[in-house]
């Protein structure tokens, strides 16, 4: 199914339109903005980029008379070393607006950046829903989903929303930055507390929104998802869990893995029940 998938969604024909997430200076970024740095080190089909240092959101509508009110940010995947830009960003956003979702792919700080990422993330949520009448969208149906360290920044996102990252920038900033619901796609560094437990940062209190996680037994960053979701239970909080037996680590939805085959399937049918689209 994820050759047909893929085909059926073929390439983004639409131009993306771009939201800077910060007009003045990028809190705690000692470089100059620039565009973001693409990778020249490989030569695999994907597109990747060494460096942002002026985030933003690419906004991918869906076609007229598909908006189903509900938008989803993505965040690619790359150690918080580069983003996975196009296999874990654009091409997700265009799986997403065959379903009817806007989706906005989010360009966070990198290289090892992590606060960065989370101010990026935080502040990307607070304008999507400043921006939501724009975009015609439900700003309590605004969720984010995450691949590999991208699975890492949607956690924090997640379950620290109550945590002040920055100075107020506008009117923007006094809105949510809680996701709605989220997608962890093999999630990476849920495990960096003591004895490979719950990374103490990740605090899973009864806020905490939905939660869905797909992950493969044999992805060497496996234990992430298992933590978070045995965490998630324990605290009796919303959480889909699927565990395949194969398929390793950062596949997208490409075809040629029965777990790129399998994920997008389940996610479909948990965000029509978790939005109500």
């Amino acid at each position: 199914m994820a050759t047909i998938l893929l085909s059926s969604l073929g390439t983004i024909a639409q131009t993306p339109e771009i939201v800077y997430l910060w007009p003045g200076k990028v809190p705690g970024e000692t470089k100059e903005k620039l565009p973001p740095v693409i990778s020249e080190s490989r030569n695999d089909n994907v597109l990747r980029y060494d460096e942002v240092t002026n985030p933003l959101l690419e906004v991918y509508k869906p076609e007229a008379g598909k908006n189903n009110g509900a938008g989803i940010i993505i965040c690619p995947g790359g150690g918080y070393r580069i983003l996975a830009y196009d296999k874990e960003g654009t091409e997700i956003a265009t799986w997403l607006n065959k379903l009817g979702y806007t989706a906005f792919v989010l360009q966070y700080r990198i290289p090892n950046k992590q606060e960065g990422a989370l101010q990026d993330a935080q502040r990307a949520i607070r304008i999507v829903r400043a921006k939501a009448a724009e975009w015609k969208i439900d700003p309590q149906k605004v969720g984010i989903m995450g691949f590999s360290a991208g699975g890492s920044l949607s956690a924090r996102t997640t379950t620290g929303f109550t945590r002040k990252t920055y100075t107020p920038v506008d009117k923007a900033d006094s809105l949510s930055c809680r996701p709605s619901f989220t997608m962890l796609i093999y999630p990476a560094y849920l495990d960096q507390g003591e004895n490979r437990t719950l990374t103490p940062e990740l605090r899973l209190t009864s806020d905490v929104p939905p939660v869905f996680i797909f992950e493969t037994i044999d992805d060497p960053y496996g234990n992430s998802a298992i933590v978070m979701a045995q965490a998630m239970r324990d605290a009796k909080l919303p959480v889909e869990v699927h565990l395949l037996p194969e398929g390793g680590h950062g596949y997208g939805l490409r075809p040629g893995k029965r777990a790129a085959e399998t994920w997008p399937l389940l996610a479909e049918t948990w965000l029509r029940t978790v939005t109500g689209k």
